[in-house]
């Protein structure tokens, strides 16, 4: 029981101590969104992040997370696929949207996922530069697009 309450109290003092800061630099909401995201920080982006915060290097943050990308990318073969969804994916689609990204570019795949509610369903895929738009949104925008120009004012052409 001691140590929830030890807990209690560390949550306390992070939380008071963070929102002060925030307050006082005017990013209060912003700080809590930051915050919310930041339990998917892996423990060697987040030593990396103190250690150029130290340093007083944060401002380089933007270079080193576009080096870090080109040295993957010559010296790793696994391919990052962004895949949005309108809703979270489950365990099956994940699977198979890995699986079938896998057979199509013979190569292993890391998925990065995202959610956009107003894609309203289907999927996009995102590989290399590369945009593969299957989202309702886009069907949506190809018959309107279809229809605008088959009819102009109501009337057939």
């Amino acid at each position: 029981m001691a140590t929830k309450h030890v807990d209690a109290d560390k949550v306390e003092a992070y939380t008071r101590a963070l929102m002060e800061a925030a307050r006082a630099e005017g990013r209060a909401n912003a700080d809590l969104v930051q915050w919310q995201h930041a339990r998917k920080f892996s423990p060697e982006v987040l030593e990396t992040l103190a250690a150029m915060q130290r340093e007083d290097d944060l401002d380089l943050v933007e270079q080193v997370a576009k080096h870090y990308k080109e040295l993957l990318d010559a010296q790793d073969v696994t391919v990052s696929v962004t895949v949005t969804t309108a809703v979270p994916m489950d365990d099956d689609l994940r699977a198979k949207v890995r699986t079938k990204a896998q057979k199509d570019l013979g190569l292993p795949v890391y998925l990065v996922e995202r959610v956009d509610p107003s894609i309203i369903g289907g999927i996009m895929l995102e590989v290399r530069g590369k945009r593969y738009d299957a989202s309702v949104r886009a069907q949506l925008a190809n018959i309107r697009k279809t229809l605008s120009a088959s009819f102009i004012g109501g009337e057939e052409k």
